[in-house]
Order: C-alpha cells, then sequence, then structure tokens
C-alpha cells in the first residue's frame, strides 16, 4: 500500500531553506551592522568635534585678561553660538539620513524576501499538487473498494 503522505526526504533542499530564511537574515544582520558602524562613526566624530569646540571655548577663555578681552570673548559667543547650532543641524541630519537609507534598504530586503517566499510557496505548491495527482489513482487502484 503507497503512503499518501509519505515524504521523501531526498528532495528536500537546504538551498531552499538558505534562500528563504537563512540568506534575508544574513543580510538583514548585514545591513544592521553596517547601519550601526556608520551611526557610531558618525557619533564618535561628533563629539570629538564638541569636546575640541569645547576646549577651545576654554582656552579662549583663559586668555581673557582684561574688561577689553572679556568683551571681545563675549561678543564671540554670538558666533560660536550660531557655529555650534549649524553643527548640531549637519550632525542631525546626518542621522536622520543614515536612518532613511537603513529604512529603504530594509524595505528593499523585505521585499525581496516576500518575492523569494512567494515563488517557493509557489513552486512547492505545484510540486504538491502534481505528487497528488500521481499518487491519487495508484491510491485507487490500491484501496479495498477498488477491487
Amino acid at each position: 500500500m503507497t503512503n499518501a503522505f509519505a515524504f521523501d526526504t531526498k528532495s528536500f533542499d537546504t538551498a531552499q531553506l538558505e534562500s528563504v530564511f537563512f540568506g534575508p537574515a544574513r543580510a538583514f544582520a548585514a545591513l544592521s551592522i553596517d547601519f550601526t558602524e556608520k551611526l557610531v562613526s558618525a557619533q564618535l566624530d561628533a563629539t570629538q568635534a564638541y569636546a575640541d569646540f569645547s576646549l577651545a571655548q576654554l582656552r579662549s577663555l583663559v586668555e581673557v585678561k582684561d574688561a577689553e578681552g572679556l568683551k571681545s570673548y563675549l561678543e564671540g559667543q554670538q558666533q560660536v553660538a550660531k557655529d555650534l547650532s549649524e553643527r548640531l543641524k549637519g550632525d542631525a541630519d546626518k542621522v536622520v539620513a543614515l536612518q532613511q537609507d537603513f529604512i529603504q534598504e530594509g524595505q528593499k530586503l523585505t521585499e525581496g524576501s516576500v518575492q523569494q517566499a512567494q515563488q517557493s510557496l509557489q513552486q512547492a505548491t505545484e510540486t504538491a499538487t502534481q505528487a497528488v495527482k500521481e499518487v491519487a489513482p495508484k491510491a485507487k487502484e490500491a484501496s479495498p473498494k477498488a477491487k
């Protein structure tokens, strides 16, 4: 008697498992690592720039020796505030751009994975339909009612 539900392990293809599950997971992990690396690099650059900026301001303050020097220092603070706000805006824009790139690339990976899964599901459905068509006549012949 033929078992219509027998699973042939020889036809099981690990490449399909790789392409549907592990490949996309690896690609997303690589994308996440790249994003994290770029974000950390941007944060380190910003931290270095802010530290240098702060130290330069402290050096300027230490060099104040009289009322004229203090007046000059305080007048320069407007330009310092402007420069700092521009730097902050630039850093924020950089982080936003990194996040947008990450989201776009993630969407591309997701769309590709969904398409791959749909193709695999279609192939599996076709294979199962063909197997049922092949097994059904044999099952009828083997059934006790057919004799």
